[in-house]
């Protein structure tokens, strides 16, 4: 068994992938603005500040913008035991004096940001990477890569303004119910968590220097799919398949009734398999 991602970076495609980039219908926002060419942190703690922050931006409680944060930091407790904990508290890099700080996209929302999404890796990733990585204590944003992730994140406010308002933020392929369970994930998928869903579009963010590649555009394919054989409602609707990338300002959106079903259906046999 194996995460969606982990699959998507493996999975040895056709020529081209299953979906090339090159479908994707690109449009360039503009707002004028210039981002600092050096950032003094890793990308993907960047990428994780800038989507947290948006949808928090956007209305999302703190505590479910910073979901992944805090069971990250719950499995780092359970690890590393009290001791860790009561450290952590005396220098307020617990998720709940870090929480405490983020009150918009002033600096010091910014930096306690980016301390406490350090934490993500702990959910993410095994134990032995996850404490070989750097932490809170070593994180601090220079007043260039502040200033980057405050741009990103207006970028990403206005891109929903542009694109449709966001109906669900975060969310995986697997429903409880009183008397039943819907599920996307199969024996060889068994997680796997999407970004945004607007009215009828699945969203993913990257925030990379580079375009989207096609273990990118085979993550998004296999969401949609799962989402679709879930039978969640929330899946229904969704049509269309995109990405944003607010390093960029640029948009990628497919509509799947231009992918063919014999792609479809050999993703389902031979990569998710149903």
């Amino acid at each position: 068994m194996a995460t969606v991602t982990y699959i998507a970076n493996n999975f040895k495609q056709p020529k081209g992938g299953f979906i090339k980039p090159s479908q994707f219908e690109k449009t360039i926002l503009d707002d004028d603005k210039i981002l600092n060419e050096n950032e003094n942190l890793h990308a993907s703690i960047v990428g994780l500040s800038v989507d947290y922050l948006t949808r928090f931006m956007m209305g999302t409680s703190i505590k479910k913008a910073f979901y992944i944060s805090i069971l990250g930091y719950k499995n780092k407790i359970k690890y590393l035991g009290e001791e860790a904990l009561k450290k952590d508290i005396e220098k307020k890099l617990n998720t709940k004096s870090l929480l405490e700080q983020i009150k918009g996209l002033d600096d010091e929302s910014i930096i306690a940001a980016c301390k406490l999404v350090t934490y993500d890796v702990w959910y993410r990733q095994n134990d032995t990477v996850a404490i070989n990585s750097k932490g809170a204590e070593d994180t601090m944003p220079d007043a260039e890569t502040i200033e980057n992730i405050r741009i990103m994140v207006n970028r990403s406010i206005s891109f929903f303004e542009k694109y449709g308002k966001i109906e669900v933020d975060g969310f995986d392929f697997i429903e409880y119910g009183l008397d039943y369970q819907k599920s996307g994930y199969t024996n060889t998928v068994n997680a796997g968590d999407g970004d945004f869903l607007t009215k009828d579009t699945m969203w993913d963010f990257k925030v990379s220097k580079s375009e989207i590649t096609n273990k990118h555009t085979l993550q998004l394919l296999m969401y949609w799919i799962m989402g679709k054989h879930s039978e969640i409602d929330m899946f229904k609707n969704i049509e269309k398949i995109g990405f944003f990338n607010p390093r960029l300002n640029k948009v990628y959106l497919l509509d799947m009734k231009d992918v063919s079903e014999d792609i479809i259906k050999q993703v389902e046999n031979e990569v998710i398999c149903y």
